[in-house]
Order: C-alpha cells, then sequence, then structure tokens
C-alpha cells in the first residue's frame, strides 16, 4: 500500500505476460490434445504414399484398392487392418414413416465406407446395434448419435434401427448407432455405410478401383494397428515390395509406403486430414509457445527489476529485524510469500483477461478453445504451477539479495558501500537489455510478416483478379445443353462483362496433373505437367499474356494445348514461338502446341511455377466453374443486381441446388490466411512487449530519478541546464538499447530469412527493418522515460536540496 506505482506495474506487467501465457497454453493444449484418447494409440498409423517423379516429390493420403487387404494377409507384425474410402459431398434424403416425400439434406460431408474392423480400432460407444454385426452386409449405415438425431429427430435410438436413408441413388438401412465423439478428433466421420456396398454398387465399384494395383486414390485409405514388437521398416518395405510386383511405376518415377502415426494426422500438411480447417502446424504452435515465454519472461524481468530497485529502501527494515533475531532463512521465506501474493494477484487478473484475449482472436482460432477454466483440472494445475514457477523466477533473486545485507552496514545507510549497484547492477542491465533483444525481435518480425503478406496481394501473378465472381454448377450436373444455356443468360446481363467456362481459376487449391511426353528427335522430355481446361474467352477474361501462337478455339477438339513458358523452357525452346507446332503426347493421344502463354501462379507464393497446359474443345463444357468479369466498380448498386440477376437465373436452371459464388480476389488472400494470423499474432505480441518493457522503464526511471533527486539539485545550483540533465538521465538508456539492437539484429536476420524459406517467391529482407525496429524501440523507451526525467529536471533544485 506504500508503494502503489510499484506495485500496480509489478502486478500488471506479471498479469499481462500470465494471461498471454495462459491464452497460448490453451491454444497450444487443444492442438496437442487431438486423438488422444484412443486405446493403443500409439500403436495406429495410416497407410499413406509418396512417389517421385523427375526428381520432384509427392505425396498422397491413399493407398491403391488392393493395398490393404494384402497388407493383411502378407506382412507379420500386422494386428489389424481397416480400411475406409471417404466419400464427396452427396444429398442425402430421408424416409418419412407418414408416406411423404422424404426429407432432404443438401451437401453432406464426412461420410464414408467402413466395416467393423474401423470400430473395433477406433473407440466409440454403442447406444444401438452391434459392432460385431452393423456393417457385415451391403447397404447398411452406423450414424453417430449427433447425425442420427438430425435426421430422426426426438426419435429413440432404439427406434431409428432399420430406417431407410438414401446417399443420392445408394439405399441403405440404419444397423447401428454410435455416440459423437466429444473429445478432440480428426476422425470426423458421421455416416458410415457398409464397406460391402462398394462391391454391389456400380458407381461406387468404379470409384473405389478395388483390383486396380497402379491407381492411388486419396479417397481409398487404411488404418492399422501394429503389434508391440512389430518393426515399422521392414513392414514399410514389405509395402513397397508389393506394388512393384504387381504395379511398377513408370521409367523415371519412384513409389513408396510410409506409415503415418496415428498422432501425426493434425499437423502433417504433405498428406492432409479430412477436415483440412482443422489441420495445425507444429511450427507455428512451437512459435506461439515462444511468443507466450518471452512475453511471460518480460513480465518477470520488470519484477525482478523493480525489486532489487527497491532493495535500498528496505535496507534499514531487514537490518533491525535481524538485529531482532530474524535468521536469513526467515526473510528469504518472509520476501518470497509477498512475491507469491503478488503472483497470485496476477494470476487472478490474468484468468478474467483470458477470455477477453481468446475472444479478441475468435476469427482464426476453434470455437472449441473456451477459458472455462473450472472444468479443465489441467488449465488449473497448469495456474498453480505458473504461480509456483512465477514467484521463485520474479521472487528468488530480489530474497537473496535483500537477506544478504549486513545489520552493521545498512544502519548507517551504507547498504552498499562496496558498490554502485543502484545504477550499474549488471543483473539489472542484462534483463533490461533482454527486454530490448526480445521487443526488438518481434518489431523485426512482425514488419517482415506485413511485407511479405503486402507482396503476395500486390504482386502480379500474372492475370487479372479484380472484379471477377467464381461459382461452380452443380457436380453431378454433365448436361452440356444446361450449361450453354446458363452461359447465355448469364452473357446477357448488361453488368457483365465477359464470361467463361472451364476448369478451376488460374490459382486454386484445385490442380490436375498428368504426365507428358515430347521428343525432339535427340532427347525424350517426360514430365508431370498441371491441366486446365478453358473456352476460347478464359485467357482472354483473366488477361493472361500470348506470347506466342494462338489462343485456344472451340474448334480444336481435343487436339491442342496452350502451355505456359515454363513448360516451353523445360522442353528446351529457346524462345516461344519455337514451340508452336510440336507435339506432345499424353494418354496415348497426340496434342499440338498452338500457343505459348505468360506465367502465373498456379497457387500461393510457396509453391513454384509448374509447366501447365490449357486445353479446350466440347467437353469443356462438362466442367461446372462459371467465370464471370463484372463492368464497373465494387460495392455499386450494378453489382448486387448483377449477382441477383446470376441467383434468378440459377434457381431457373438448377432448382435444386443453392447458388453459392465468391469474388476472385477474395479467394487469392485466402492463400495467406495463416500468414495474416501470424501476423495479427505478432502485432498483439509486439504490442504487449513494448507495453510491459516500458512499464519497467516507467518504474525504474521513477527509481533512479528519485534516487538522484540531490544529484540533479547540486547540478542545477551549478548551472546544468534541463536539456543537460535530461540527456544525462537518458544516456544510459540509450546505450542499453544499442546493445540489445546490436545482438538482436544478427537472431533477427536468420529468423527472418528461414521462415522466407517457406515462398518460393518472396520479398527481401530488407536493411530498414532492422533501422525501424531499432528506431521504434528507441523512440518508444524515450518518451516513456521522458515524463519523469523531464519532470526530474524542471523540479526546483531548493525542494531536492532542503534535506541537506
Amino acid at each position: 500500500m506504500k508503494h502503489k506505482l510499484f506495485t500496480f506495474i509489478n502486478v500488471i506487467g506479471l498479469s499481462i505476460g500470465i494471461s498471454a501465457s495462459l491464452v497460448i497454453y490453451l491454444i497450444v493444449h487443444y492442438d496437442l490434445t487431438f486423438d488422444k484418447f484412443h486405446h493403443d494409440g500409439d500403436r495406429i498409423y495410416r497407410i499413406v504414399t509418396n512417389y517421385s517423379f523427375q526428381g520432384e516429390a509427392g505425396y498422397n493420403s491413399g493407398v491403391c484398392g488392393p493395398m490393404a487387404g494384402a497388407v493383411q494377409s502378407s506382412a507379420p507384425g500386422v494386428e489389424l487392418v481397416a480400411p475406409f474410402f471417404t466419400l464427396g459431398q452427396i444429398n442425402v434424403f430421408v424416409d418419412k414413416k407418414d408416406g411423404n416425400a422424404p426429407a432432404k439434406f443438401k451437401n453432406q460431408e464426412n461420410l464414408v465406407l467402413a466395416d467393423g474392423r474401423y470400430f473395433k480400432l477406433f473407440n466409440y460407444k454403442w447406444l444401438a446395434g452391434s459392432p460385431t454385426t452393423a456393417l457385415n452386409e451391403p447397404n447398411q449405415v452406423v450414424l453417430t448419435s449427433d447425425q442420427a438425431q438430425k435426421y430422426f429427430s426426438g426419435t429413440p435410438y432404439n427406434q431409428m434401427m432399420g430406417k431407410v436413408i438414401s446417399y443420392d441413388t445408394i439405399r441403405v438401412t440404419v444397423s447401428g448407432i454410435v455416440e459423437t465423439i466429444k473429445q478432440n478428433t480428426d476422425l470426423t466421420f458421421h455416416d458410415f455405410i457398409s464397406y460391402s456396398t462398394g462391391k454391389v454398387n456400380k458407381d461406387l465399384k468404379d470409384q473405389m478401383q478395388l483390383d486396380q494395383w497402379g491407381s492411388t486414390n486419396s479417397a481409398s485409405q487404411a488404418f492399422l494397428k501394429l503389434s508391440p514388437t512389430a518393426s515399422i521398416p521392414r513392414i514399410e518395405k514389405q509395402m513397397d515390395a508389393l506394388i512393384y510386383k504387381n504395379a511398377k511405376p513408370d521409367k523415371g518415377s519412384t513409389q513408396d509406403y510410409h506409415l503415418q502415426p496415428l498422432n501425426d494426422l493434425h499437423f502433417n500438411t504433405n498428406y492432409g486430414i479430412f477436415d483440412q480447417s482443422t489441420v495445425a502446424n507444429k511450427n507455428t504452435l512451437y512459435g506461439l509457445l515462444f511468443i507466450g515465454g518471452f512475453l511471460l519472461i518480460l513480465g518477470c524481468i520488470n519484477f525482478i527489476n523493480l525489486t532489487t530497485a527497491q532493495a535500498t529502501q528496505r535496507a534499514k527494515e531487514i537490518g533491525i529485524r535481524k538485529t531482532m533475531g530474524s535468521s536469513r532463512k526467515q526473510l528469504i521465506s518472509q520476501f518470497l510469500s509477498e512475491t507469491f501474493f503478488l503472483t497470485l494477484i496476477a494470476v487472478l487478473i490474468s484468468v478474467c483477461l483470458a477470455p477477453v484475449i481468446l475472444k479478441t482472436f475468435s476469427a482464426f482460432i476453434s470455437p472449441n478453445i473456451k477459458a472455462d477454466l473450472l472444468t479443465h483440472t489441467d488449465v488449473l494445475l497448469f495456474l498453480a504451477g505458473l504461480t509456483v514457477v512465477v514467484s521463485m523466477m520474479s521472487g528468488f533473486y530480489p530474497a537473496i539479495l535483500l537477506s544478504s545485507y549486513k545489520p552493521v552496514l545498512v544502519l548507517k545507510n551504507q547498504a552498499q558501500s562496496n558498490s554502485s549497484k543502484t545504477r550499474n547492477a549488471w543483473l539489472r542491465k542484462s534483463l533490461t537489455v533482454t527486454q530490448f533483444i526480445i521487443a526488438q525481435f518481434f518489431i523485426m518480425a512482425t514488419v517482415l510478416v506485413s511485407k511479405q503478406i503486402y507482396y503476395a496481394l500486390h504482386k502480379d501473378l500474372g492475370f487479372k483478379k479484380d472484379a471477377i465472381i467464381t461459382f461452380h454448377a452443380p457436380y453431378k450436373n454433365k448436361q452440356i445443353s444446361k450449361n450453354l444455356v446458363y452461359l447465355d443468360q448469364l452473357r446477357a446481363i448488361p453488368q457483365v462483362k465477359m464470361v467463361s467456362i472451364g476448369s478451376a481459376a488460374p490459382s486454386s487449391t484445385s490442380t490436375m496433373s498428368t504426365t507428358m511426353l515430347y521428343k525432339d528427335g535427340k532427347k525424350e522430355y517426360k514430365n508431370d505437367v498441371q491441366i486446365k481446361f478453358g473456352d476460347e474467352n478464359y485467357l482472354k477474361l483473366y488477361q493472361i499474356k500470348l506470347l506466342a501462337g494462338r489462343n485456344i478455339q472451340r474448334s480444336d477438339t481435343n487436339h491442342a494445348f496452350v502451355v505456359n513458358q515454363t513448360y516451353a523452357k523445360i522442353l528446351g525452346f529457346k524462345t516461344p514461338a519455337d514451340a508452336i507446332g510440336k507435339i506432345i503426347k499424353s494418354n496415348d493421344k497426340n496434342w499440338e502446341i498452338v500457343g505459348v502463354m505468360n506465367d502465373f501462379h498456379q497457387t500461393s507464393l510457396r509453391t513454384a511455377i509448374k509447366p501447365l497446359v490449357l486445353e479446350t474443345g466440347k467437353d469443356v463444357f462438362k466442367n461446372n466453374t462459371f467465370h464471370i468479369a463484372l463492368k464497373g466498380e465494387a460495392g455499386t448498386g450494378d453489382w448486387k443486381s448483377a449477382i441477383a440477376s446470376m441467383e434468378k437465373s440459377w434457381k431457373e436452371m438448377y432448382p435444386e441446388e443453392d447458388f453459392e459464388y465468391s469474388f476472385y480476389d477474395a479467394s487469392i488472400a485466402k492463400f495467406y490466411e495463416s500468414e495474416q494470423h501470424i501476423s495479427t499474432l505478432l502485432n498483439w505480441a509486439t504490442g504487449l512487449s513494448i507495453f510491459i518493457s516500458c512499464l519497467g522503464l516507467l518504474g525504474l526511471a521513477i527509481y533512479t530519478t528519485n534516487l538522484r533527486r540531490k544529484e540533479i539539485g547540486v547540478r542545477k545550483v551549478l548551472g546544468a541546464s534541463v536539456a543537460q540533465i535530461v540527456t544525462l538521465l537518458s544516456s544510459e538508456l540509450m546505450w542499453l538499447i544499442l546493445l540489445a539492437f546490436v545482438v538482436v539484429t544478427p537472431v533477427g536476420w536468420y529468423a527472418m530469412n528461414k521462415w522466407m524459406e517457406g515462398f518460393a517467391d518472396r520479398t527481401s529482407v530488407s536493411w530498414w527493418i532492422f533501422v525501424l525496429s531499432g528506431g521504434a524501440m528507441l523512440l518508444a523507451a524515450l518518451f516513456t522515460s521522458s515524463f519523469q526525467t523531464i519532470k526530474a529536471a524542471i523540479t526546483n533544485p531548493v525542494k531536492s536540496l532542503r534535506s541537506e
């Protein structure tokens, strides 16, 4: 109560650091607990496929159809194999008991073909039906409790048995209900159709390709459980032997299998998971842990600095206590208990701040992450441990220092007679420099990430992205006539500048590739080439420049390509014009290069530009992506009217489907959502680190000016100006910031270049980033301390010298 300002600074600094650590713990803990609850989860693996083609690595989360059965029968050490086949979006129809039209549930996801082995492998609680018989026969389905209530609201689970559900043309009966998994899991399937259904349904059978060794489909997957003594490398070699025995890869390519641990599913972006929106990046999580740790360290540094700075004010108290018989152990216990009390207050404040911080970041963290601390014993243990650790970190050194004073010296006002710890204590300087290093590193990282995001969003990607709308026709629609009619209706809308139909937009997450062969008489070029489909307006609409030759035409019936500049260079052509008229072989057909287009980025800037061809023909109208270029500017009534007209025509043409569109520039921006989230976190971390550091500086400035009050008075009496005194009080601070800048610059440069390696096309790590961070820290520190230094410099010296 006597030192209210110092107590406030201590508690606020600590509470900010602890609340940031708590929120980051909740975020990291959420991702690290996925699928940790399965029995023998450490022995469960997914079979995935690695391949290499012309030196380029590729990854697939699936396996060929026969692999699961072959592994079960030929690989010792495998206890159980559970194959399954994931289905895309499907309209689901549930028969009504009263004979009315079936209830329709549009575009249902997370549907899978599986059998009883899946439920032997993973932990589910059965509410109805038997795990041994529920999926033994074709045309059966097991539902999770949430999905069952969605389809048959209010019906008891045992009465749902035998109900009929149609997945488009597949009619099945309900044979079991399992409880929806409440823990964190990537196994988000909720409709389990019997695996044998795929063997009797022609469409499913064609998709599953259960007898095709040479075809790998990401939808065809398999989990397996190993015995405790199984050798993973040995099993992987046996799987490789199976594929080379039954389907030898093409020349120049390799294919091998890998066992991916269950706990790796949530983090491995090479293979992906079933709900990509929940995938996590371990590097990001570790970065978050570092940020939380740094902010916590900053709060502790403040506490140590201010507590040791105040030590001399308690010197006489310590001397009297020791004279009255207090032992050093008692004094250490007293000071640690005081620290514990202040830390406990800070923890209680941080618990109140945590929900506010989580709400601030709600746009890009899972809604399942909640600061419901009382229901999470692990969080309470974390807070308890954090309180003890912070108390020890922050209080141990000050307690040792204070308890070491000798009574004889302190009662003579000579507690620090043999040193100048008040202004030159090496520990306090080291801790202050550490604060500046952390704060400047955050500033550097924030500026660089923002610079890369700006570069990515404003770089010329090789195509037009503004004022373009894209949307997809119904996936099942293969009627060319419908698409042609709808195209004519789109062209008739006054606000529409141009329309095109084809596959995905120039830059998208949807890619298709195949092997193409070119022979120039001396050398053979075999490459994996990406394919896009479009009509004659595709290049015009996206303003992709032709470097040589002509555009594709509707009359080019499956025999003409426009290739990109990268592919032309790979094939050895010195100029784009040299490629015109050359023949490429693909899928046992000859294709003529009729044009060479300028390169454009097919995905985000993380990936290099790859060889690509654009083709057309009558089949292009079976593709289901419409591309519409609009006239005018965004935000006008014209665009709203145009979209309304598109939707009206859509409902007439595809009455059963919802109209969902997106602006293409927004789709491009989504490529860099993770970087934007990192930028937001870094902005907060930078702001908090500067705030905490400045709090500490303010406390030290107050203490220093109070300690040197008489010195300042004497200097003023002897003629020192206000500017000279302010410079005197601030010079040490500037030297500390300069030292921190020298230390952090090489560290920051190295860390930034490592992060930038994740981008094939990236901005430069400019020198001004470092100068800016050092200058910003210097200005913030001087601004903070100037309140106290200027106040001390203009104080009447009579007041400070009166007591003498």
